[in-house]
């Protein structure tokens, strides 16, 4: 009797799922010819707001057609994955994301976190799975979509971090990379890069409020920011890191500073610093939008609500 009704309390409370609001005519209204998700700082195998998060990415993306998702790292907490068959492949990320519609082409690069184990084993699991597409650990792409064209490079930051690079223990792989050669091969690529829209992904902030060490910033401010400036055709740079929602921008520049939130747990320290437009604890993920003349980065909690717009027009 104590079993029978131990599972009956288990079939009710199951039966007693959070209602959340529908928001399907709302995320409709968002569509555009191209439209994609950002996502990092996700694997907690399920726990705090990720699975609620990856079913509400799975819910809209029935809504809208979801061409793809950009995951800006830290897929893996808290200490990557030791190789294309360790079981956080599962429990991060097969299981989690296992809506039909999450069964798109996912573009990700390596978080911090990734090194802190094999980061080879992050491209390598591309020949495993369909959907994990990841060619180097720094590549670029192009989608098009009735006449729009989006670019997307994505970056590999934490070489370029000197703070990861002197932890040769905790983080092996580091100091493997030349971050020079990086930098080099995304000039030639944004000295080439004609498409309507120009985004650029890393998993670390250049400009956030975050009581990380300022070295990390400064880093990529010295040594990544001026290549982003330089051709004047970067339209967003997104990354993750930091567990909030913070959009920045710079007075001197044109570039769309974008600090996308936790998909699993986000952090509730975070206010305004110089050129803060908007910033956020929630935890969720972003939607982007695009068509000829405009580009749209809506910001979302878990349940699917918009939080913030990004708009950059023509």
């Amino acid at each position: 009797m104590i079993i029978f009704l131990a599972l009956a309390l288990s079939l009710i409370s199951c039966g007693q799922a959070t209602v959340t609001a529908d928001h399907t005519q709302e995320w409709k209204s968002l569509e555009k010819p191209l439209n994609f998700y950002l996502a990092n700082d996700l694997g907690r195998n399920g726990w705090y707001d990720q699975k609620p998060i990856a079913e509400t990415m799975g819910r809209m993306a029935e809504a809208i057609d979801i061409e793809f998702v950009v995951a800006a790292g830290d897929v893996h907490h808290f200490e990557g994955v030791q190789s294309i068959s360790d079981p956080l492949w599962m429990t991060n990320y097969e299981l989690i994301y296992s809506h039909p519609d999450l069964m798109i082409d996912w573009y990700p690069i390596c978080g911090n976190h990734e090194y802190r184990s094999n980061t080879d084993a992050v491209v390598e699991y591309s020949n495993v799975s369909a959907r994990w597409t990841m060619p180097a650990k720094y590549y670029t792409f192009v989608k098009e979509e009735d006449d729009v064209t989006v670019r997307i490079v994505m970056l590999d930051t934490t070489p370029m971090i000197d703070k990861y690079r002197e932890e040769t223990e905790k983080y092996a792989d580091a100091s493997k990379s030349d971050w020079n050669e990086q930098i080099a091969w995304l000039d030639k690529v944004l000295s080439e890069a004609d498409e309507d829209w120009v985004i650029v992904v890393g998993h670390h902030p250049i400009y956030a409020y975050t009581d990380k060490s300022d070295s990390e910033r400064t880093d990529l401010q010295q040594r990544l920011d001026p290549v982003l400036r330089k051709y004047g055709n970067v339209d967003m740079y997104l990354c993750g890191h930091i567990h909030t929602f913070q959009h920045i921008r710079r007075p001197d520049c044109d570039i769309d500073y974008i600090v996308n939130t936790s998909g699993s747990l986000s952090r509730e320290d975070v206010k305004p610093i110089d050129g803060t437009v908007f910033c956020s604890n929630k935890s969720g993920w972003s939607l982007l939008t695009a068509c000829k003349d405009t580009l749209s980065l809506h910001m979302l909690d878990k349940d699917g609500s918009v939080l913030h717009t990004v708009t950059r027009t023509k």
